[in-house]
């Protein structure tokens, strides 16, 4: 013992002079790559329990499970580990003691080593660069190697959107021409691989890859073999479980009941005969046993876990009444009169003429009122009816109100929506984008990618800085505010990707008043003032849909379901019992069923917080979100599909006359139905619930890039030729316009009327008319851009203008021309929205091709509908539904008349026979003209040398 103590004590003390020269080596700048190395596995085998070592920590010996750390190597190769002596020295070894790793060497196992930065591969990606997780590399050859090249290729095909676009400028500063590139399975460093940016940290990578195969082959020879001993029987020693089962032991506590019973040996066997008697026949032939409490009796009760599920009891019933025969009755009703003598009586009454004489002088004075003005007239409702002289020519045209623009984010860029705020008033949201084809947009990608993607949300407040601005990924050209919740915002993308924000924590900041920010600056101490106070914050978006389920081509329409319905996945609208808005366009916002839910809500309020500030409302979407109802607008003969641009449907916010005709159904959802709730505590519910709304219309109207109306149902159905379920093909469409749509819209008053706009022209459309629209204008000198109805006049819709100018229609005063045409802009208008701010306020919204969004007052004459407007242009309507009726007719009648026509030119030249054929004599011609065929095909396909003619047989001799 004395001999293995001074051992022991001098390899401490070799260990520590040799940690010292470490130590030394380290301040003056030297490294030691092969001491690195090897401490590396080494200190990783020691520690085999840490969930966050490095490749190979998880490799231990069974020892390590018991709480034991696998022998490590020695740091002196010429020096064996010392053995102790006792019983156990031939089945057991003593382990050697490791070596204490430096402090830089611990910080490197702990944490990321330098010059290794975490990244994360798409799938796509892994593709790319031939790097597939478990398929290319794996658990044990996790190392790939990309050239430098490779990767600067793909950062100019996908720039932002390739996943090396955050470590560009260290790739490009990068020595070599080979990087790199690690699988990390365990994520142990929050990515699936890790990718090193200096040549230091690849040697040290690969030079700790080759140690550790080399540690685990000699690992492998150290292995100790343990042979089984079988288990030895030992005596039983009492821990008190015998009294246990003895007090489980039934043991017979009373004395048994003794009963004999007696019978004349005779009547065994007899026959019983019974028989009916009565009670007070024989005494003592009733006796009642009456329950009464046995003061004696003492049982403890036993406690019970019992469970009960109720169910309710399903009970199907049926009544027939006896239906009578329907009969007409009626009954005559006499007026009471005084009779004779009564009459004489009041007559000759003294108190009739003292009536009559305290009566007249107010009969008088109530006709006299009755002649000047009309008492059942309600003032309230004709209110301003007289008032025609308001607004007279002078009056008639639009005031410009105010104007908002940008010198930093708008100026110079093009306005491509425009949304009201729902609930504040006096707060308009704008998108913009860069002025650029899509040539442009590829020959200046670097621009574009670097150019942030804004929407701007204004207030009349403040005309000079905006009050919020939402960042996207890729320049917006359409967006929508919630209608139930307008801290959500939805907008669609360049690239074809869906957006969600959530303001909720700037929402006080909108309803700001004026000068709001002022009283904050003087409030605060001198010197004390926070210099980002009065900057506009950035809002980045919570979610985003993935790119692969995204749109093919740029989103320029979007609209929010309302929030009384929901739409599965086979496109059944049913009733949304939760009455929020959770689907737009067939995207659903909420979470999936399943433990999965429970997972992130946990996360959210336990794990790290974002550190961009962007909250967790849909965090659950973000990068995963795909749409779980697609529409594909197939053309009815083959060349193609319909490219959409705007569209509309029939179901409007707010009009829950829908639910007064739903009938209950199964969800015909193939997949697990979404239930209510909202955004932050949303539960699935069940499809059996959920009613369907057999009122709503599934078809709608689209409007296309060729300037075409289509009309057609987005519930998938079944193809009869493939078998698939897919959208069905439209009902009809119409080219009628000479240019993209870039208008489709239901009018307010009229849900069934349409006003499309596209091209030179803009037409007015009749659900349910197949023919074609019912009102469409004459091709103008100047192209269409937007336009809207009138939210509060039915008859007056506004048109944008190519030339900066914005026409007024008004349907009851011409159609031939717009009532009111003004300059707006110098430059071309791309999108307009009316809103009434108050009953006696009407704002024009007005974007512009620079970046300027006006606001323009509409007069008196054009918000103030006229007396019984509604009914004249519901009555206009029907009309020109009838004109549209009676053209139809008149072309189908042309038509058969040209027919008729034709056929008695030919009968008279001798071409048409004057019989018609039978169906043999027809299937004869259509055969003839089938063989006919075939033999021109051969003799086409022979010349071409297609086809082979084979050699006829030889005649059998």
């Amino acid at each position: 013992m004395p001999e293995a103590e001074t051992k022991d004590s001098s390899d401490k003390e070799k260990e520590n002079a040799k940690q010292d020269e470490k130590d030394k080596d380290t301040a003056a700048g030297k490294k030691s790559p092969k001491g690195s190395a090897k401490s590396k596995p080494d200190s990783a085998k020691g520690k085999p329990d840490s969930a966050k070592g490095k490749p190979g920590s998880a490799k231990g010996k069974p020892d390590s499970a018991k709480g034991k750390s696998a022998p490590a190597k020695s740091p002196t190769p010429g020096k064996a580990p010392a053995k102790a002596g006792g019983k156990g020295d031939k089945k057991k070894k003593e382990e050697p003691k490791t070596e204490t790793p430096t402090d830089a060497e611990a910080t490197e196992e702990e944490g990321l080593p330098e010059g290794v930065v975490p990244l994360f591969l798409s799938s796509k990606t892994q593709e790319i660069f031939h790097c597939r997780m478990d398929e290319d590399v794996t658990v044990d050859n996790p190392i790939k190697i990309i050239t430098k090249d490779e990767i600067m290729e793909d950062l100019r095909m996908r720039a932002g959107v390739c996943d090396f676009a955050p470590l560009k400028q260290d790739i490009i500063n990068y020595p070599t021409d080979e990087i790199l590139v690690v699988y990390d399975s365990e994520f142990k460093f929050g990515q699936n691989f890790y990718v090193a940016l200096t040549e230091e940290a690849k040697e040290k990578i690969l030079s700790a890859g080759v140690e550790d195969a080399e540690g685990e082959g000699a690992e492998a020879e150290e292995e100790i073999i343990y042979t089984y001993t079988p288990p030895e029987s030992k005596e039983w020693v009492s821990l008190g479980s015998e009294k246990e089962i003895k007090e489980e032991n039934v043991v017979e506590n009373r004395r048994r009941i003794k009963v004999s019973v007696r019978r004349i040996r005779k009547e065994f066997g007899a026959p019983a005969k019974f028989s009916d008697r009565n009670v007070a026949d024989a005494k003592d032939g009733y006796i009642e046993c009456k329950g009464y409490d046995d003061r004696t009796f003492d049982l403890k009760k036993l406690e019970l876990d019992k469970s009960t599920q109720a169910i309710p009891t399903l009970q199907e019933e049926g009544t027939q009444t006896d239906w009578k025969y329907p009969r007409n009755a009626n009954t005559q009703y006499y007026p009471r009169e005084f009779s004779n003598q009564e009459k004489d009586a009041i007559l000759s009454s003294k108190n009739l003429p003292n009536f009559i004489s305290d009566v007249t002088p107010r009969f008088k004075a109530a006709l006299q009122q009755n002649e000047i003005m009309d008492v059942f007239f309600i003032d309230w409702l004709h209110l301003g009816d007289g008032d025609q002289s308001f607004g007279s020519k002078a009056d008639n045209h639009l005031k410009e109100y105010q104007s908002f623009t940008d010198l930093q984010f708008s100026k110079e860029k093009r306005i491509t929506c425009i949304q009201w705020h729902p609930t504040i008033k006096g707060v308009v949201a704008v998108s913009v984008a860069e002025k650029m084809t899509f040539d442009d947009r590829i020959d200046s990608a670097a621009k574009v990618i670097m150019t942030p993607s804004l929407i701007l949300i204004w207030s009349f407040t403040d005309p000079i800085h905006p009050q919020l601005l939402l960042e996207a990924p890729d320049d917006i050209y359409s967006f929508q505010f919630n209608p139930s919740d307008p801290n959500i915002i939805a907008g669609g993308c360049y690239n074809g990707q869906v957006v969600l924000w959530d303001i909720s924590a700037h929402a006080d900041r909108l309803k700001q008043q004026r000068g709001g920010n002022r009283n904050k600056k003087t409030n605060v101490l001198p010197g004390f003032e926070d210099p980002n106070a009065l900057k506009t914050p950035i809002v980045r978006y919570c979610a985003v849909s993935s790119i692969e389920n995204s749109h093919k081509a740029t989103i320029t329409d979007l609209l929010w379901v309302p929030d009384h319905m929901e739409v599965n996945r086979m496109g059944v609208p049913q009733e949304n019992k939760s009455l929020q808005n959770f689907v737009f366009c067939f995207w659903d916002t909420r979470p999936p069923k399943g433990p999965s839910q429970l997972l992130t809500k946990k996360t959210d309020d336990k794990g790290p917080k974002n550190p961009m500030g962007v909250p967790n409302t849909f965090k659950h979407l973000d990068l995963s979100w795909k749409p779980f109802l697609r529409v594909h607008l197939h053309k009815s003969e083959p060349g193609g599909d319909h490219s959409p641009t705007k569209f509309s449907i029939s179901e409007k916010q707010g009009d829950r006359g829908s639910l007064n005709k739903a009938t209950d159904g199964l969800d015909t959802s193939k997949s697990d139905a979404m239930g209510g709730g909202y955004y932050s505590s949303m539960k699935p519910g069940s499809g059996k619930e959920k009613r369907t709304l057999q009122s709503v219309k599934t078809h709608f109207y689209v409007g296309s890039e060729d300037g075409e109306v289509v009309f057609v149902d987005w519930m998938p159905q079944k193809d009869q030729d493939t078998g698939k379920i897919q959208t069905p093909k439209p009902d009809y469409y119409h080219a009628v316009h000479d240019g993209p749509v870039m208008s489709l819209q239901r009018s307010p008053f009229f849900n069934d009327v349409v006003l499309c706009v596209g091209g030179w022209t803009f037409t007015i459309w009749k659900e349910g008319i197949n023919s074609g629209p019912i009102l469409q204008s004459c091709a103008s000198p100047v192209r269409y851009t937007a336009g809207f109805w009138s939210p509060s006049r039915p008859a007056v819709f506004f048109i944008a203008k190519v030339d900066g100018s914005v026409d007024v229609w008004d349907i009851l005063d011409k159609t031939h021309e717009p009532s009111l045409t003004q300059s707006v802009s110098p430059v071309q208008i791309t999108t307009i929205f009316p809103f009434p701010v108050s009953q006696k306020q009407h704002l024009l919204a007005v974007g512009d091709n620079a970046g300027t969004l006006h606001i323009l007052e509409i007069p008196w004459s054009l918000r103030q509908p006229t007396p019984n407007e509604l009914a004249t242009v519901s009555n206009y309507v029907e009309r020109e539904v009838k004109r549209r009726s009676f053209v139809v007719q008149r072309w189908d009648f042309r038509e058969h008349e040209k027919r008729e026509i034709e056929n008695e030119l030919k009968k008279k030249a001798g071409i048409a026979p004057n019989v018609t054929l039978t169906d043999e004599e027809v299937e004869y011609r259509m055969k003839q003209e089938y063989h006919q065929f075939k033999e021109e095909e051969q003799s086409f396909l022979r010349e071409l040398g297609l086809l082979k003619e084979e050699d006829e047989p030889l005649p059998e001799t």
